[in-house]
């Protein structure tokens, strides 16, 4: 099935649009609100256009995930929450359509208003809005949820708080949050900041009994019973107060949605194929193309179906912890991307079906060009500092011939190395001071993939005298290390969108370095990210916005903070005949809010 939804040409009309309607302010209350230009469906729209407002309710998927949970607040920072829960089980005052970069409707709110520079966001609550327990939205809910999840939520929320210099009630279902940064995309972050409801946390700290005291959302799916550590069942409310919403017409589909955790994803597959599971998502070529060949796919019971999309590779590989040494070293971190012989594990590991990941924002337009930089690129890459080696010489990954012995890169690696000041004596790499060189790679238990790739790596780095040491630890022990940033190497994997922002500040901004929890695994902290994440926040254009993109992916790249390994170009979803999916595909292709979000259950 093909993404007509949104072909080159449609696309390149729809960038038109947004360069000629980039400085136009919303003058007026309206049901959306576009990073640039105008939304794409008008008020009187009747339903997201990849979602099938005829589709029927009823059935239930049983979803499955490794590892265990210890928590059902995703708001928090303790605790091993599902991860799904942020999703289905939660809403904001904007809902987001993954057919368009990055443009929100009417959600708890019925209209957005912003000021001229979009220095102020003002939402006016439905009437109709409801939490789960049928209590009405407030605008002392909405204020309540800003505040708390600002000062004492996870810290995804933090940063979007300190730029908010005032936040009040100006009518009796509206709210104005006035910033105190210049940031056009601060309106639209507001937008999507999950509402809970304040009277059920008064008195109580917001992560108090992380099975007990779940928040109370106002979304279509509600928790109704929890087996610790093994399962959670989510049911549809049918009195949710949504059900006629535009923007709600064919989503939400499934009855019950049960969600059960298995020990790793051998015995998570072997339950999918026993029918204990109604679908699972394989992320490698090799096993897609020759392990669903099972009794029940062989009959038609199971059916593999393949998701296109348009957006950024994003980055999945294994990140360098640079707040220790000596992976503080770019030499260091250039040594072991050398080591990391690619094309032989890639070909071992998927038939060489899968092609790497290139750059943060490969496959898209916001991807920097081979070779040196050129024109508006260059021009704004010659302004900043402290560049990393490459920059503007035209950073490549290094390739191997695809030999066992990745002989070339190994040498470059031995000559970046003693370029570092380590040196091999009696097979073991030392320092100066005659330290051996030893590193630990964090994975999560079960995860067999990841550690079938880095038994790989591992015999390289033997070579160049490294004692590493993999060491698999369950999802809690994972999270608690991943938390403090305690390894050396850490598995990663960021999923990046058309119309990069805010949360770039989270991923590599110099001060998400150092905030515990963030997602800044590799610990980027350098002048020339900042201030390139500060120019997307605030280009006025969409060629500037590209060219900005273009130079912060060219520069990510040039840091050596990950091994890269293979691109997810398409998704892949095998699941039960009984699943259903609309023919049109958004430009973001499969997600949470497209699967299990428009698909429903058919005998």
């Amino acid at each position: 099935m093909t993404p007509h939804c949104f072909t080159p040409k449609r696309m390149l009309s729809a960038l038109t649009a947004v360069i000629l309607m980039a400085g136009t302010a919303v003058a007026e209350p309206a049901h959306g609100i576009a990073m640039y230009g105008a939304p794409a469906l008008p008020a009187d729209y009747t339903a997201l256009p990849y979602a099938n407002p005829d589709a029927p309710k009823g059935g239930r998927i049983v979803w499955g995930n490794t590892g265990g949970f210890d928590s059902l607040n995703p708001f928090v920072l303790k605790g091993n929450v599902p991860w799904q829960m942020r999703f289905i089980a939660y809403e904001s005052l904007m809902g987001r359509s993954w057919d368009e970069p990055f443009t929100l409707y009417g959600l708890l709110a019925e209209t957005v208003e912003t000021g001229p520079n979009r220095e102020w966001v003002e939402f006016t609550l439905r009437p109709e809005a409801r939490f789960s327990d049928g209590s009405p939205v407030t605008v002392e809910d909405v204020i309540w949820s800003y505040e708390t999840l600002g000062t004492e939520g996870h810290p995804r929320y933090l940063g979007f708080w300190g730029k908010v210099g005032k936040i009040e009630q100006t009518g009796e279902r509206s709210v104005r949050l006035t910033f105190n940064t210049e940031d056009r995309e601060l309106a639209l972050i507001a937008g999507l900041r999950p509402i809970l409801k304040k009277a059920q946390f008064e008195g109580k700290a917001l992560d108090g009994d992380p099975l007990r005291d779940i928040p109370i959302g106002t979304a279509p799916y509600v928790v109704t019973d929890v087996d610790p550590g093994r399962q959670v069942t989510l049911k549809r409310n049918p009195d949710y107060w949504g059900n006629d919403l535009s923007f709600r017409r064919g989503t939400h589909n499934f009855d019950e949605i049960r969600i059960d955790f298995y020990g790793d994803g051998d015995v998570q597959f072997e339950a999918f194929k026993a029918g204990e599971l109604s679908f699972i998502r394989e992320f490698n070529a090799e096993a897609w193309a020759s392990r669903y060949d099972f009794p029940r796919a062989q009959a038609g019971d199971v059916i593999k179906t393949e998701i296109p999309h348009q957006k950024p590779s994003g980055m999945t590989g294994f990140a360098f912890n640079t707040r220790r040494a000596p992976f503080d070293d770019i030499r260091v971190r250039d040594a072991l991307i050398h080591a990391f012989n690619f094309e032989f594990i890639n070909d071992t590991m998927t038939g060489s079906r899968q092609p790497r990941i290139t750059s943060y924002f490969s496959g898209s337009q916001l991807a920097y060009g081979e070779g040196a930089p050129e024109g508006a690129e260059l021009a704004l890459l010659q302004t900043l500092e402290d560049l990393p080696p490459g920059t503007l010489e035209g950073y490549g990954l290094p390739q191997s011939d695809g030999s066992l012995r990745n002989r070339r890169n190994m040498r470059k690696a031995v000559q970046l190395l003693e370029d570092a000041g380590w040196s091999a004596e009696g097979g073991t790499l030392r320092n100066a001071a005659g330290d051996p060189f030893r590193m630990e790679i964090l994975l999560r238990q079960g995860d067999q993939q990841d550690k079938a790739i880095m038994d790989l790596y591992v015999k390289s780095l033997e070579q160049l005298g490294i004692d590493a040491t993999v060491t698999l630890v369950d999802d809690a022990q994972f999270t608690e290390r991943e938390t403090a940033f305690d390894y050396d190497m850490i598995d990663y994997r960021r999923s990046l969108s058309l119309s990069p922002g805010n949360e770039q500040w989270l991923y590599w901004g110099q001060e998400s370095a150092t905030q515990n929890g963030s997602p800044n695994l590799a610990g980027v902290a350098s002048p020339a990210v900042d201030a390139l994440i500060d120019r997307l926040l605030t280009s006025e254009s969409h060629e500037d916005f590209v060219t900005t993109a273009q130079a912060l992916d060219r520069v990510l790249t040039a840091g050596r903070y990950v091994i890269p390994i293979w691109q997810f170009s398409v998704g892949r979803i095998a699941h039960v005949k009984e699943l259903k999916h609309p023919d049109y595909i958004p430009i973001y292709g499969d997600g949470v809010d497209w699967m299990p979000g428009v698909w429903w259950w058919e005998d």
